[in-house]
């Protein structure tokens, strides 16, 4: 899988998180960031379309976090926008479920590390000509043989 993306409608972003839903597996860990619009959410809306989740995807911003289930595996979608601290996470006891579902956290670079042994960084940003770009970051071996893959 490529490293680099140019996503210029929200339709390819969301095929970006469909594509990765392929590699991913239980106790997996993706970290979205990027600014505000940047696409996190599309993206997870793909990867839970490529998850076969049959509900709605939605932006977690004022529940911080949501389990989409009925997909090949579930879904833990979290927005870490209004966390403070690794505290704040411990206290949503995502790894209580971390095992067995995927776990996407948007705003979570520097905070969730440590739920999983490595993990998928994607770094997503907005072009002032309002097309989207994603660069995957592999944070440990594994990811790295699954992105050559």
């Amino acid at each position: 899988m490529r490293r680099e993306h140019l996503l210029p409608r929200p339709e390819d972003t969301r095929a970006l998180g469909a594509a990765l839903a392929a590699v991913v597996g239980p106790g997996d860990l993706l970290v979205l960031t990027g600014p505000l619009g940047a696409g996190k959410t599309a993206l997870t809306q793909g990867l839970g379309a490529g998850l076969g989740v049959s509900e709605p995807v939605t932006s977690p911003t004022f529940v911080i976090a949501r389990v989409h289930r009925g997909g090949r595996l579930p879904l833990v979608h979290v927005d870490a926008y209004r966390l403070g601290s690794g505290a704040d996470v411990d206290d949503l006891d995502l790894d209580a479920s971390a095992e067995e579902s995927v776990t996407v956290v948007e705003w979570g670079a520097g905070l969730v590390e440590q739920l999983a042994d490595e993990h998928l960084e994607v770094r997503l940003d907005r072009r002032e000509d309002d097309v989207r770009t994603a660069v995957l970051v592999p944070r440990g071996p594994g990811w790295e043989r699954r992105l050559e893959g």
